[in-house]
């Protein structure tokens, strides 16, 4: 097992498809020859490059054959003491589309009750406003 040390700039340099490495767990992997045999095609594991992949790697419920492959890829642990928080891709387009949601249901709040309002006021205005 490898006692190097991967810091933030290194995990963040390697990202490409020439040299790729994904954290998991607080260990940094090189999933560079994988690529091109991963299930999910490689756009996937490009999306979660030069960061903490852990949850999109346990939201998709990986097998046991899966995760049996990691210590072939290890590079080292991941450094500790980094005050940076590391966001996965996967959270990261979560965290957008709540806030589209929730964007879209505030506007919501407003024109629903205004459309019903008009809507009301030309009803009363032809009901009653005619005879």
């Amino acid at each position: 097992m490898s006692s190097k040390i991967v810091t933030l700039e290194e995990l963040r340099a390697n990202k490409s498809r020439d040299k790729f490495y994904i954290l998991i767990h607080g260990k940094v992997y090189d999933a560079t020859k994988f690529m091109d045999e991963h299930p999910g095609g490689d756009e996937v594991i490009l999306a979660e490059g030069g960061q903490d992949a852990t949850e999109a790697f346990e939201d998709v419920g990986h097998s046991d054959e899966a995760r049996a492959l990691l210590p072939g890829m290890l590079v080292g642990e991941f450094e500790k003491g980094s005050d940076i928080q590391l966001k996965s891709g996967a959270a990261a387009a979560q965290a957008n589309r709540v806030s589209g949601a929730v964007e879209q249901g505030s506007n919501m709040m407003y024109f629903l009750p205004l459309g019903l309002l008009g809507g009301y006021f030309a009803w009363r205005f032809y009901t009653t406003g005619a005879a």
